[in-house]
């Protein structure tokens, strides 16, 4: 059984759309018409070949937003954890939503499981959906039996991510400001300011300031096409960046150098880690074995250069190594979390010391990631002001002298 995209006219003669599971097309108009529809147009997966239909699917082709994303997880983790089938929770959850994009996603994974696909083998296959990390959780949580809390979980970890984004966003809004209002004072200086200023100062035999010479170069070279190429060759470059970094070796270097820059390296540490050690104190605390749960954890790992190591502890432990004591070897973990790592290996519980790792690692990221935008917005004016101040000041340096000049 497929689902199905249609458009119909309802008894009023207006247009519905919406989303409906058969075996084939016809069907589906047995089923619409039986409702009183009138079928206009039905797709296999794809919204119907039209004007608004190639707008449905440019619309499904982005990733789902982030309330969309948590309902869907908290509706899924009550049907679930309430022991209703994982095929009855999506269908019932698709009914559910009123948007016809996220209906005919949750039909589509609906139908896949139906198949006998997992759930995160179904969700994988819409990766604008559901991300790397969210199907890696989703896959622990099938592998340990324990996928409504998991789901919960999930749903949580989105919400507080759409607050944090939101905290920074509201954190940029000034500084953003005070940068956009800048480039454009600058612009304007370097437009019709400097200019107009060259003018009148080559008429003089006298040595400009360094400062003012140094201006006229800059607004010669914006006023020329060579500024112009210059962006277009940013644009290429990071165009040109961001195509290469699908190499995983590539991917992995570049990883790598983001580990060795002061404060963000401890950050990116953090984030990986309180992902890793969360759905690993989930898996151990659900019966997974040990080896298992780190290399399904391993995957939630968005670093390569921590997933490659932690692929490596998973070897060790296979070896008859000490969990802990890899964790160390491995260099990329935080201090913190490997120290109640081996707390809780040498107790016997491990799966509880990993959670409130997580937990105290999420909090610390917190507190720093507050700390850099509170030292952002004066460094932002600090540096701004000290720009437009140069700019000023080398355009009035020569007007102070302006007697002698002339």
């Amino acid at each position: 059984m497929a689902s199905f995209t249609y458009q119909a006219l309802n008894a009023d003669g207006k247009r519905v759309t919406g989303v409906m599971e058969g075996d084939g097309e016809r069907q589906v108009r047995a089923q619409l018409r039986a409702q009183n529809l009138k079928p206009l147009a039905i797709s296999s997966g794809k919204a119907p070949v039209s004007v608004a239909g190639f707008a449905s699917v440019f619309r499904r082709q982005r990733r789902l937003s982030v309330a969309e994303l948590s309902l869907v997880s908290r509706q899924l983790a009550s049907l679930i954890q309430s022991g209703l089938p994982l095929d009855e929770a999506l269908q019932i959850s698709a009914r559910q939503s009123r948007g016809i994009r996220v209906k005919t996603l949750l039909s589509q994974v609906r139908s896949r499981v139906l198949e006998g696909h997992t759930l995160a083998q179904a969700m994988g296959e819409h990766p604008a959906a559901f991300d790397r990390m969210y199907c890696a959780m989703v896959r622990a949580g099938e592998s340990a039996g324990y996928l409504g809390e998991v789901m919960e979980r999930l749903a949580e970890y989105t919400e507080t991510g759409q607050q944090s984004r939101q905290k920074l966003q509201m954190a940029l809004v000034y500084p953003l400001a005070l940068l956009g209002v800048s480039v454009l004072v600058v612009s304007l200086l370097m437009t019709f300011v400097v200019p107009r200023l060259v003018s009148m100062f080559a008429s003089s035999n006298r040595d400009l300031p360094g400062l003012t010479q140094a201006l006229i170069v800059v607004s010669d070279f914006m006023a020329s096409g060579w500024a112009l190429m210059l962006l277009v060759v940013m644009i290429a470059a990071v165009l040109g960046f961001r195509w290469r970094l699908r190499d995983v070796e590539a991917r992995k270097r570049w990883h790598q150098f983001l580990l060795h820059i002061p404060m963000l390296s401890d950050m990116l540490r953090q984030m990986d880690s309180a992902r890793f050690a969360s759905t690993l104190a989930i898996l151990l605390s659900s019966g997974v074995p040990l080896l298992e749960s780190v290399r399904i954890a391993a995957q939630v790992l968005d670093n390569e250069v921590m997933r490659t190591a932690t692929e490596q502890l998973a070897m060790r432990v296979q070896e008859g190594g000490s969990f802990s004591k890899s964790m160390q070897q491995a260099d990329v973990f935080p201090p913190l979390l490997v120290q109640m790592a081996a707390n809780g290996e040498a107790n016997g519980t491990l799966a509880k010391q990993l959670a409130y790792a997580a937990d105290n690692q999420e909090r610390e990221l917190q507190m720093r990631l507050g700390t850099a935008m509170a030292l952002l917005e004066p460094l932002t004016i600090v540096l701004m002001g000290g720009l437009v101040t140069l700019i000023m000041l080398a355009v009035l340096l020569p007007i102070f002298d302006i007697n002698t000049l002339i």
